[in-house]
């Protein structure tokens, strides 16, 4: 991701919780899990379109797995984080927290 280019909200969560699942994350789980987290509930379309945006990016990588009867037959692909999608979370929570500082919530303007 060049330097200067910024997570988009929904970017930002999957990316978190590709992180959090670690081996366990495929699409499906990846929805739940933001659900589960944030109460929001993300359609799996855009949870998939997301993770292919990432792996454009450079931000994860795929792999699948071997097709398997608990599954139909079907082959299950996973995400994981990257070098370059730890880099972005890091700087994301930096850019946060920078703006965020001497912010006093609860006062309206």
């Amino acid at each position: 991701m060049p330097k200067g280019e910024t997570l988009g909200e929904f970017e930002h969560l999957v990316l978190l919780a590709v992180a959090r699942l670690g081996d366990d994350a495929y699409g499906m789980r990846v929805r739940r899990e933001i659900s589960e987290r944030t109460g929001r509930d993300a359609a799996i379309g855009a949870v998939y379109a997301t993770l292919e945006r990432l792996a454009g990016k450079g931000l994860v990588a795929s792999s699948v797995s071997e097709p398997t009867p608990e599954r139909g037959g079907r082959a299950k692909r996973s995400f994981q984080l990257t070098g370059a999608g730890l880099e972005a979370l890091r700087r994301t929570q930096q850019d946060l927290a920078a703006m965020m500082r001497g912010l006093k919530f609860g006062e309206a303007r």
